[in-house]
């Protein structure tokens, strides 16, 4: 979206009802919190269940607490897991989303040298564990929001596969959804495994889209703690992967342990993966769709509000469904300091997303700004007018 005057503010938001209740469930923020790409806020009951935990684990024992809990964490698994639209059986907790792409790619028994199929926007920390695993990341085609070029990615898979090829469906620099159905459809035609970062997705955007292997975090969208994260796989990657510690170093060979176990942690912060799992509770009571749309509408106006204000120019499309704005700088603009004089001088909190997230789609800085759904129309009229100021 850029070019032209600003648009005038007029989009309503749906689902008064559900940023309300959202809000009450909540502790009272300190700022206009409008940086849920970076760190969502938690609800009461999620903070509740983490302390309860953890004196549990002062009270009982840690191993005996974390046992006592394994099925709360068993339902979980299959609540999250379900979420990508795979089972219980397939999930593994982990401590956070680069923790799950490490193992991922560090356990894969591919040959070295092996290529990786990406676009350009991909981010640079999973860029830095395919390559530090030995493996060659390869570009495949893009248009010029970053969005995959679905005619270009077939023909790549056709004529030279990629080992596994790796979206990333939301991105960290840029709020433009992958066509995530369409590219599994294409890998899956062309028998090429489909690998989804979906750390700005769960909780914001549909990723249940038929993809072999899904990894992300809690502390985003989901609105869990930090420190924790997941990693999903079909058995038949699991099948391909080599756990540091495997079946053959117990007596009864590991027998009645779920394939995506063998990659959970056993000294793991167990109360924060019980908060992830309350916090999917929250998600799926409040409704995945309603959600859904209530960020999409967010994220509209969010853009009406901000294109052209004060010389900053968003990057995305008015009605791209996602909560996430980036905002291109005036020239000669800090965007680092105008975040810290947002957050010190006006009370909200964004982030200034630097040039090396994406290194191959970005110039500079961007502003990023994503509300949640408690989030409302009179918060972002108060980022314009601090822009514009």
């Amino acid at each position: 979206m850029t070019g032209g005057p600003a648009l005038p503010a007029t989009s309503g938001l749906p689902h008064d009802d559900l940023g309300d209740a959202w809000r009450a469930a909540r502790p009272r923020p300190a700022t206009v919190h409008l940086d849920s790409a970076a760190c969502s806020r938690q609800s009461t009951a999620v903070l509740d269940a983490v302390a309860r935990h953890a004196r549990h684990e002062a009270e009982l024992g840690g191993y005996v607490a974390e046992q006592a809990a394994e099925g709360l964490l068993q339902q979980g698994r299959s609540v999250l897991a379900g979420l990508v639209g795979l089972a219980a059986a397939d999930l593994a907790f982990t401590e956070s989303a680069s923790a799950s792409v490490r193992t991922l790619v560090s356990r894969w028994r591919l040959a070295p040298g092996a290529r990786v199929g990406v676009l350009p926007g991909e981010y640079w920390q999973n860029v830095a564990a395919f390559t530090d695993a030995g493996l060659t990341p390869v570009l495949l085609p893009a248009d010029a929001l970053g969005r995959a070029d679905l005619a270009g990615v077939e023909r790549a898979l056709r004529d030279d596969p990629p080992a596994f090829v790796h979206i990333t469906l939301v991105a960290s620099h840029r709020g433009v959804v992958q066509p995530g159905r369409e590219i599994a459809a294409l890998c899956r035609a062309a028998g090429v495994p489909l690998v989804l970062d979906v750390a700005q997705a769960l909780g914001h955007v549909d990723c249940d889209l038929g993809a072999d292997a899904a990894y992300g975090t809690s502390r985003k969208w989901l609105t869990g703690p930090r420190g924790v994260g997941f990693l999903v796989l079909r058995p038949a990657v699991g099948a391909q992967l080599t756990p540091l510690a495997g079946p053959e170093l117990y007596d009864d060979g590991g027998a009645g342990v779920e394939h995506a176990r063998w990659y959970e942690s056993h000294d793991a912060h167990v109360a924060g993966r019980i908060g992830l799992v309350l916090a999917v509770g929250e998600h799926l009571a409040a409704g995945p769709d309603r959600v859904r749309t209530r960020l999409a509408a967010l994220g509209r106006a969010t853009r009406e509000r901000l294109d052209g204000r004060g010389g900053w120019r968003v990057a995305e499309p008015l009605d791209e469904p996602t909560a996430i704005t980036t905002l291109r700088p005036p020239d000669g603009v800090d965007v680092r300091q105008v975040a810290a004089r947002l957050r010190s001088e006006h009370g909200v909190l964004t982030t200034a997303a630097g040039r090396e997230r994406a290194p191959r789609e970005l110039t500079g800085p961007v502003l990023r700004v994503s509300p949640h759904v408690d989030a409302t129309a009179e918060q972002l009229d108060l980022l314009a007018a601090a822009l514009t100021s």
